[in-house]
């Protein structure tokens, strides 16, 4: 199968690393494959898989765009991973301290999570593909190694509880891009004194696609002849950009990185807004900012697109 260009939208089956779906799909013909922002093995749900050209939008994806995850998290035990895939490190009875009553205890994790949309740094689990002097953290930790510890800035918009059956909870979170939920569930567990572990995860939405658009591994593999009707086209994936087409003559300058003035066509100019230029058969050219040069209005290029 030739190769395709744009998004398409794997709903991530557990016990897979994000490599391996792509691997997977790779063997279908797509041997430029990319993705915008991994899953955990463990983790379910929306994963973006980038193909041909579109490879090139995952910095511009993950700008300033929210995911949502529902999760489980179970109180009373402490992995190396933060979570059920991990060596337990201790375990913790939740009959003992100030919050052995049940009714205290769920008023407390509800307190908790509520109090994550305040929350706006966190710290990177040991075990994850975050980097110290190029390396990996997770291969420092399993190499028996010290790893650094690190924060990452994040921002919540939106935590609930769903529901509590002690230990257990199910919760869903609305957040920045590149935050872990398991760091999330790590440092409740250590709020409450009584550790915490993410058991199950499901991304339910990763801007600007949810599970409605996805589709499965199995039927992805299954039926290969319909992986270009399953790929969504570039513009789909930048639902806030303006869309501009270019004739030959710009696409021509496009190509070789010259900015494309604004013509009287392309409605609004407002410096510094962003546009995807297709040319006028729908090939995506470039991503584009709104700039002025030497008092003229131009389009300059982000970010070529184009094959060759």
């Amino acid at each position: 199968m030739e190769q395709q260009h744009g998004i398409l939208v794997l709903d991530k089956p557990a016990g897979l690393s994000s490599a391996q779906c792509l691997s997977r799909i790779k063997r279908l013909g797509q041997k430029k494959i990319g993705h915008a922002g991994t899953l955990d093995p463990m983790a379910t749900g929306v994963l973006l898989v980038l193909l041909g050209s579109a490879t090139k939008l995952s910095n511009y994806l993950l700008e300033g765009g929210e995911k949502t995850y529902a999760g489980t998290l179970r109180l009373g035990l402490v992995t190396d991973t933060w979570d059920a895939e991990g060596s337990i490190v201790s375990e913790i009875s939740l009959e003992a301290g100030a919050l052995a009553s049940g009714s205290l205890l769920e008023q407390a994790v509800r307190r908790e999570i509520a109090a994550w949309r305040e929350v706006t740094e966190q710290p990177v689990p040991p075990y994850s593909a975050a980097k110290h002097q190029g390396q990996p953290l997770y291969r420092l930790a399993r190499a028996g190694r010290e790893v650094p510890e690190k924060v990452k800035t994040i921002h919540i918009s939106h935590a609930e509880v769903q529901w509590v059956n002690l230990p257990d909870v199910r919760f869903r979170v609305t957040c920045s891009s590149g935050s872990y939920i398991r760091s999330l569930a790590h440092s409740l567990g250590m709020r409450l004194g009584c550790g915490a572990i993410l058991t199950e995860l499901t991304r339910e939405y990763s801007h600007p696609f949810g599970l409605d658009a996805a589709h499965t591994l199995d039927g992805i593999l299954a039926e290969p002849e319909k992986l270009p009707q399953r790929v969504m086209p570039i513009r789909a994936a930048l639902p806030g950009w303006k869309i501009l087409s270019a004739g030959a003559r710009q696409e021509a300058d496009l190509r070789n990185g010259i900015a494309m003035p604004h013509l009287p066509g392309f409605g609004t100019f407002q410096p510094g807004e962003r546009a995807l230029i297709e040319s006028r058969s729908g090939e995506a050219l470039a991503l584009a900012e709104a700039r002025m040069d030497r008092d003229v209005p131009v389009w300059a290029v982000l970010r070529g697109l184009f094959t060759p």
